[in-house]
């Protein structure tokens, strides 16, 4: 195995300039696509490591840091400032990568995989863009339109239970997962004031049965969680997000709870299973 890792920019919406990095393995012929949505306070590089085994059997990973992360921010001081209009833009960033990728790639099936906020703008692009993919992955997600009581801050998230070792444990029930989180310096941030109304009006749109219904029916949507997940409460926000798609008549829809699995779970301790599972479904849909 030769992982190859190029890391390139591209003209995001409005002329932003996003950083974006295509991962593929050199021993292999590229046979699929996987464009990844990281999350919030996180970046790209992240996932070079848990989706190796995906990359070793020839899928080519593309991914871009978001506006206010990773190389994309530019600074330190630039983390978590997404922007005028930020969240939606964001959105239009994800098709011009999609669009690059099926470029460099014409003939190979791609699906998006977005994790956590990732998969919030995942939730939107398909509205407009679900016949640009093959099929759609949502990890760590939630009916995100629905929460009214979200904390600003990721310090912020907790769990039930026993105290915390740090305030980074909801994200995995590994430490060592929790401590390289802290311990990276483009990690770890909120967003910025300002900007709100663009995550606002994205919002009302995840949660539009209108909007929601513009999505091609026989789109392949995998979607994993947690059911410790803070962020779904319980799987309390997820079933929302499920009844909609099932609602609207999605035909194929397949949904994966794990036990005590936190926010995380390409991190978490199981994630040898869930990367085995992930890949099933991957297969499956790539044929």
């Amino acid at each position: 195995m030769a992982i190859r890792e190029r890391t390139f920019r591209f003209a995001g919406a409005e002329g932003a300039d996003i950083a974006g990095f295509r991962w593929t393995d050199d021993t292999v012929t590229p046979r699929a696509i996987l464009q990844v949505a990281h999350g919030m306070g996180e970046h790209a590089g992240r996932y070079r490591a848990p989706l190796t085994p995906l990359i070793a059997a020839g899928w080519a990973v593309y991914a871009d840091d978001h506006r206010g992360h990773g190389l994309t921010a530019g600074g330190p001081e630039a983390l978590g400032d997404f922007g005028k209009n930020g969240a939606e833009l964001i959105v239009e960033d994800l098709r011009r990568l999609t669009s690059l990728a099926r470029a460099e790639h014409p003939d190979l099936p791609l699906i998006l995989l977005g994790h956590s906020l990732g998969s919030f703008f995942a939730q939107a692009f398909v509205f407009d863009h679900s016949r640009a993919i093959d099929g759609l992955v949502l990890s760590g997600t939630a009916a995100f339109g629905d929460r009214t009581d979200a904390p600003r801050r990721l310090d912020e998230v907790r769990m039930d239970g026993e105290p915390p070792r740090t305030p980074f444990d909801w994200l995995s029930r590994d430490p060592a997962q929790v401590d390289a989180y802290i311990a990276d310096p483009l990690c770890g941030f909120s967003r910025k004031p300002g900007g709100d109304s663009g995550f606002g009006r994205l919002a009302a749109r995840v949660r539009d049965p209108a909007e929601v219904a513009k999505i091609r029916k026989d789109l392949p949507i995998y979607i994993f969680v947690g059911d410790k997940d803070p962020i779904n409460q319980g799987l309390a926000l997820l079933k929302p997000l499920v009844e909609r798609y099932r609602e609207t008549g999605l035909t194929d829809l397949d949904v994966k709870v794990y036990p005590g699995g936190r926010h995380e779970m390409l991190n978490e301790t199981n994630r040898a299973e869930v990367i085995a599972d992930l890949t099933r479904w991957l297969e499956r849909v790539a044929g």
